[in-house]
């Protein structure tokens, strides 16, 4: 069995890269292989919504958080209330992380030493999401506030660590 690691974007998505990620999803669950993903919005949780749909007890599931699941909920509560995050996606995103948890608690490897969820510890995250994966695909979405720098980290570490990937690049900005 492989590991293959799925990295994207968080900030925004459209129906083509939903079908996409979820197309690759199934297709990697259905040959047998598992998913490492990093149990953030967009494309961390649409990928983990198609795995749990054809893993249902999880046991090829392994999703990594910056924090333990109390302190990653309670940062993206928090985030909604500073209104960059709607409350529904953090709400969303919590049920199905312990959801997860709950099919099989080792599918949810929690970060029990990190107080603070920022840029540093999310790219640390990326680090575990490379270091479980024996291949990575990549979903780059750019948009007006962002260019994928999240996911271009995870490739950097994949490439520098002979983990062969496959990027999908998608431009969501304005035109």
């Amino acid at each position: 069995m492989k590991w293959v690691g799925i990295s994207g974007g968080w900030r925004r998505t459209n129906q083509k890269i939903e079908d996409d990620v979820r197309g690759i999803v199934r297709e990697i669950m259905e040959r047998g292989d598992g998913i490492v993903s990093g149990g953030a919005l967009g494309i961390d949780s649409i990928a983990l919504d198609e795995a749990m749909k054809c893993n249902p007890g999880a046991d090829r599931i392994k999703i990594f958080l910056p924090a333990t699941l109390d302190r990653y909920a309670k940062h993206y509560r928090k985030r909604a209330q500073e209104g960059v995050i709607t409350t529904g996606q953090a709400e969303d995103l919590i049920n199905q992380l312990t959801g997860l948890k709950g099919a099989r608690p080792k599918a949810l490897v929690e970060n029990l030493e990190n107080e603070v969820i920022d840029k540093e510890n999310y790219y640390k995250r990326n680090s575990n999401v490379v270091a479980a994966s024996d291949e990575l695909i990549a979903f780059r979405i750019k948009t007006e506030l962002s260019e994928g720098m999240g996911t271009h980290d995870t490739v950097k570490k994949a490439e520098e660590n002979g983990i062969p990937v496959k990027v999908y690049n998608y431009d969501l900005t304005e035109k």
